[in-house]
């Protein structure tokens, strides 16, 4: 197996900077990329408001935070890849812009290096199949909120090697994951079960079956699920559930993935959720529900 020493992330928003905080918290050197250098840091200063919660709740030390924190180096030009031993993308969930940021990956990063996707359901064959280096592309797709969750889903593109799969199977290990592993289908395991589930609370709604708050108790205390399904939909991102929902309806041709209208319109008002102050709830500045 490769030896995985610098971890690069591409994209610094919520689960970029989650993959960022817990690769640095596992010791590794970071290296996290957005389109800007301003975006980066934002992300940068995203980990940080988070250790410093774990810190005022004695879960961390002072000096560990900080210790963690000078392992992330950022910055918006893709020479910041140069010696990362493994990149995981996670920028908007659209094939378009994954793939032209796997191009300019590829052509950024040593030879050897491997290219990982945080995708939720796009297809990792042809993301590889835009690289010079398809044996090298792998699915690691992580849950969200990435430090708390402990799954990740290792997805074997049509073309990855053994080597790749066991370097990032047991990176993935040490990072303290429970990894589980799947083929190359739309929405792998997790999101090809959730996404109807998302979609029947929300076909409930539109019929008036009941109300947010008594679908997502009915969820709750009838299924004994953590979360309701809006306040998951809202902590995943509107924009996000729609998306991979449209990929499965089109991959599978199968009306059980078809997104409710009232998600196309929510998401159509910009009301994305957690993210954006609204989704199906409101919430504050510091994503607190209202």
């Amino acid at each position: 197996m490769s030896e995985i020493k610098v971890f690069g992330v591409i994209g610094a928003g919520q689960m970029g900077s989650g993959i960022a905080q817990v690769a640095a918290a596992g010791g590794y050197q970071v290296r996290l990329l957005d389109a800007s250098g301003a975006l980066a840091a934002r992300g940068k200063e995203r980990i940080a408001k988070q250790l410093q919660r774990e810190v005022d709740k004695e879960r961390l030390g002072a000096d560990e935070r900080e210790a963690i924190l000078a392992r992330i180096e950022v910055g918006g030009d893709y020479s910041l890849l140069a010696e990362t031993d493994i990149t995981v993308e996670a920028a908007t969930e659209n094939i378009d812009v994954k793939s032209e940021i796997f191009r300019r990956a590829d052509a950024a990063m040593k030879s050897g290096a491997i290219l990982a996707s945080n995708t939720s359901s796009i297809s990792l064959t042809k993301l590889a199949a835009v690289t010079g280096r398809p044996e090298r592309v792998i699915g690691m797709h992580f849950m969200n909120p990435v430090p708390r969750m402990k799954l990740v889903e290792i997805v074997r593109a049509l073309q990855t090697s053994d080597e790749t799969y066991r370097t990032t199977y047991a990176l993935g290990e040490s990072l303290g994951k429970v990894l589980v592993t799947t083929k190359d289908m739309p929405g792998f395991i997790v999101n090809r079960m959730l996404i109807p589930f998302l979609n029947e609370a929300c076909f409930a709604l539109q019929e008036g079956l009941g109300t947010m708050e008594d679908i997502d108790a009915a969820a709750k205390l009838g299924l004994n699920h953590p979360m309701g399904p809006f306040e998951l939909a809202d902590l995943i991102g509107l924009d996000t559930v729609l998306y991979i929902g449209e990929v499965l309806h089109r991959e599978f041709g199968d009306d059980k993935y078809r997104p409710p209208a009232i998600l196309r319109n929510y998401v159509a008002a910009g009301w994305l959720g957690r993210k954006s102050g609204r989704g199906f709830y409101h919430y504050d500045e510091r994503g607190a529900r209202q």
